[in-house]
């Protein structure tokens, strides 16, 4: 069920103990950032079996109705907002990609669908779901030059707006009837978004909302000591914290400071960019042995996938230097070919919300889209060379 919990939170007791006991284990031995063990050959078709999933996806958890896409592939056939506006994204990346009108004709279905069944209007409560649709909607516009998402995306940016205070000292509030709860997924897509959209219509305050959004949360969210994403503060009312790390943290952070930097040629923001981007792909909780951690199917099962967008998007900018872009490059391959050698069913084609296993029968829309992602970007860093 999504938006069980206030932060999408899940249970990490597990993986910390098989954290301490590997600690343990391995106190005098190196610990090895991706599995060695040996494949079988393996020719990666990127480009085609993305194509195959992105028809395989439509067919399977397009609603009966056209408007949408459901829950799951089975019988859950709920419209949930913000995994829809990640499946524009993804639509998006197979257009650019292919440059097949198919995917062009299905993301604007999509977008008029997103509208009627959400009450016919984009507004939501949730902010951040707000933002990733806005995300998508500005690039299904530069992509096509249709007004139709240019206009979503002003309504959008309007409304987003208006979850600016000052509780905490800043930032967006997560949602509109909690709006002194700030967090991380309310606030680095909006940095995002900002800098991108100042890009195109060049409206200087826009600009500025990106920057102080920034400073807030690179000040509040950000641990000093090594660049990991926190996820949110003052839930309770009480100025407290929430310390748990989560992967789509860490990537929108990335996204921020990568797209601030495209805008302002500003260094330090794309220095935090790879900072945080080191520091994930090495942390244990989040890349055990080089792989991104299963966080489950519901929310959790999109999480992995955001990550894997921004670090594609960072490991393509000229200017980050060689060695940290080796090193991301590395683990975006070695995720890329677990997933598609272990994660994924054949011949249902279905992905798992942990990539080195096969899923069951059911799969949720969230989890799909994640490794659709991983698919896309394995595709583009192909075409340039970047993977093999």
């Amino acid at each position: 069920m999504m938006r069980s919990n206030h932060t999408r939170t899940f249970a990490m007791l597990g993986a910390v103990s098989l954290m301490t006991l590997a600690s343990s284990c391995l106190k005098d031995k190196a610990v090895p950032l991706y599995d060695d063990k040996p494949l079988a050959p393996v020719v990666y078709n990127w480009a085609a079996t993305a194509d195959s999933v992105q028809d395989r996806t439509y067919t399977s958890f397009l609603a009966a109705n056209g408007k949408y896409f459901k829950e799951n592939n089975a019988d859950k056939t709920t419209f949930h907002y913000w995994p829809n506006a990640h499946v524009l994204d993804v639509l998006v990346d197979a257009y650019v990609r292919t440059n097949n009108d198919v995917y062009k004709q299905r993301m604007l279905s999509l977008l008029n669908g997103i509208k009627e069944s959400n009450g016919y209007k984009f507004q939501n409560n949730f902010y951040d779901d707000m933002e990733w649709l806005a995300l998508s909607a500005l690039r299904s516009y530069e992509v096509t030059n249709n007004s139709a998402y240019l206009d979503a995306v002003n309504v959008l940016w309007t409304d987003i707006k208006t979850g600016r205070n000052s509780i905490e000292g800043g930032g967006i509030g997560w949602t509109k009837d909690r709006n002194y709860f700030k967090n991380t997924p309310a606030n680095a897509p909006a940095i995002i978004f900002a800098a991108r959209l100042y890009r195109v219509q060049k409206n200087a305050a826009d600009l500025q909302i990106a920057r102080e959004l920034y400073q807030w949360l690179k000040g509040k969210l950000v641990d000093p000591a090594n660049g990991i994403l926190w996820d949110g503060v003052n839930y309770n009312n009480d100025g407290a914290i929430t310390k748990n790390k989560y992967t789509y943290n860490q990537g929108v952070f990335i996204g921020a400071g990568l797209e601030l930097y495209k805008t302002t040629n500003e260094v330090g923001f794309l220095n935090d960019a790879i900072r945080t981007a080191n520091a994930t792909i090495k942390d244990l909780e989040l890349s055990p042995g080089g792989l991104l951690k299963d966080e489950g199917q519901g929310d959790g099962g999109l999480f992995k996938g955001i990550l894997i967008r921004y670090l594609t998007l960072l490991v393509q900018e000229p200017a980050v230097p060689k060695s940290d872009k080796d090193a991301i490059i590395n683990f975006l391959n070695f995720n890329a070919t677990t997933m598609y050698t272990q994660g994924i069913s054949r011949p249902q084609l279905l992905i798992n919300s942990n990539w080195k296993s096969k899923p069951g029968a059911t799969v949720d829309l969230t989890t799909q889209i994640s490794g659709l992602m991983m698919l896309e970007a394995a595709a583009t860093l192909n075409k340039q060379g970047l993977i093999k």
